[in-house]
């Protein structure tokens, strides 16, 4: 069955240019040799002698946010939440000419990804010390600070990075079934290997890496979450029902059925699993470890949506903690993509009693979110940075806070680079579309460069925005959208 989802009044805001610079964003955050079609121009080659010192190409990728570290965990995630906003809104994308650029930044973290797996076992997950770096503050073009790498393996495992690595790869193998089958079934088998290796040597990469990846990206959640995140990805691009068949036998073991959160997030995946596998056809009919997913699914939209949920007297989710509106952008689109579903299925969320939600429901609160960030907040300023007038002036970004090595040449030492950190100037590079960390509780925000839980982006808060602001932008150019 196939149910319209009427399109609801719409503000004036230009969802079609925040989408196009949400994606442009990610040519600001390029690691490696860059193309002749790079657009962000006062960025330049970084990084080219990444993985000489372990025999291994590992250049490319992506800085994960205003440091000049690769982080493999987080940017496997980056890769999996955009290829998902692809998977759902491919033709919103294609009706605002953006698919093209969204595919081009999911292939430039998967060509990596693909580099950084040695078969059978070995997976490089990292690039560069993070606590040397964050000594430094430095253009990525002129860095001098160790390129360390590091990897997991069978007597260090990293079932989450492995996993969410599995997940990423498998998600981007559809993005690319119609358009290069080979490079797709390369993503796919790949995808197999990773998972496999994941699942054999069961651990958590930050209790083998320690200190070169925590506090930054820690895997709170552990490692079950991206097992089933990985098997569900797998099982969604090949339809081989043996990785359904996993999730049905290890859900309990590995925390799912019984597993509830209100976000999705770069370490907890729960939530992600929860709305991916509610897709799965004819879901009544299938075990009961199964369809439990679908009611957890339910429960995630009851604990993130007003009245449960912590909101700002603004009217933004807040999770708390740094860098929130990363949560706030995969929420809403976690709550795009399962209002569809729902209404696909002519279905509503029961929040227990007479409380409950509606398909349309979720898909407002969810544009309220994706309104507040891009300026209809307390503040009345955006939140991503070139879009509109009134937008941050001073992020935490080290490529941007500094003079372009396109206009200035002349090296910029590791301690050099701190009196742009600490100065009140505006960034001299406009770094076009990324989503900060954003306001407070209390809606209030400082514009401060120093104040990095406000004022740093970071590549997974962009992800899910994408998906959300492709759905907007075909809404407000009266496209009637279905669930599919």
């Amino acid at each position: 069955m196939r149910v319209e989802i009427q399109a609801q009044a719409l503000q004036s805001l230009d969802y079609r240019d925040a989408l196009a610079k949400s994606i442009l964003f990610y040519e600001g955050m390029r690691s490696g040799k860059l193309p002749t079609s790079q657009r962000i121009k006062w960025r330049a080659n970084s990084g080219m002698s990444d993985g000489r010192t372990a025999n291994v190409n590992l250049t490319g990728g992506y800085y994960d946010s205003g440091d000049n570290v690769k982080f493999g965990f987080p940017m496997a995630f980056t890769i999996t939440l955009l290829s998902w906003s692809v998977v759902e809104f491919e033709a919103e994308l294609g009706r605002a000419a953006e698919l093209d650029n969204a595919r081009a930044a999911i292939r430039w973290g998967t060509d990596y990804l693909l580099s950084a797996f040695v078969p059978p076992s070995t997976l490089w997950v990292q690039v560069g010390d993070p606590n040397a770096d964050h000594q430094c503050w430095e253009r990525p073009e002129d860095m001098d600070t160790p390129r360390t790498c590091y990897q997991v393996n069978p007597s260090k495992p990293g079932s989450d990075v492995a996993g969410e690595t599995a997940a990423a790869l498998a998600a981007a193998s559809i993005v690319f079934a119609a358009t290069d089958s080979s490079y797709s079934q390369r993503l796919l088998a790949t995808s197999k290997q990773i998972f496999a290796f994941a699942d054999k040597y069961r651990g958590s990469y930050s209790d083998v890496l320690g200190g070169a990846v925590s506090p930054f990206y820690t895997s709170y959640s552990g490692y079950r979450d991206e097992l089933l995140w990985g098997a569900a990805w797998i099982f969604r691009a090949s339809s081989d029902k043996r990785y359904l068949d996993y999730i049905s036998q290890h859900g309990d073991e590995l925390g799912g059925p019984g597993s509830s959160y209100n976000t999705l997030s770069w370490d907890n995946k729960y939530a992600g699993v929860d709305v991916l596998l509610s897709k799965v056809k004819k879901i009544q009919n299938l075990p009961l470890t199964v369809r439990a997913y679908k009611s957890r699914a339910d429960d995630f939209v009851c604990s993130a949506m007003p009245g449960r949920a912590t909101i700002t007297p603004g009217g933004l989710f807040y999770h708390g903690g740094s860098n929130n509106l990363q949560y706030v952008t995969s929420n809403a689109f976690l709550l795009i993509t399962y209002g569809r579903y729902l209404a696909q299925a002519g279905q509503s969320v029961s929040c227990g009693g007479n409380n409950g939600f509606k398909p349309g429901q979720l898909i407002s609160f969810a544009k309220q979110q994706v309104d507040y960030i891009l300026g209809s907040n307390p503040r009345c300023m955006s939140y991503m940075v070139g879009f509109g007038t009134k937008f941050p002036q001073r992020v935490h970004h080290r490529a941007s806070s500094l003079p372009s090595i396109r206009t200035q040449e002349e090296h910029i030492s590791c301690s050099g680079g701190f009196n742009w950190l600490h100065s009140s100037n505006p960034n001299p590079n406009i770094l076009i579309g990324a989503v900060i960390g954003g306001p407070d509780g209390s809606d209030n925000f400082s514009d401060n460069r120093d104040d990095f839980s406000q004022a740093e982006p970071s590549t997974y808060a962009n992800s899910g925005l994408v998906g959300a602001l492709a759905y907007f932008a075909s809404t407000a150019a009266g496209n009637n959208l279905r669930g599919s």
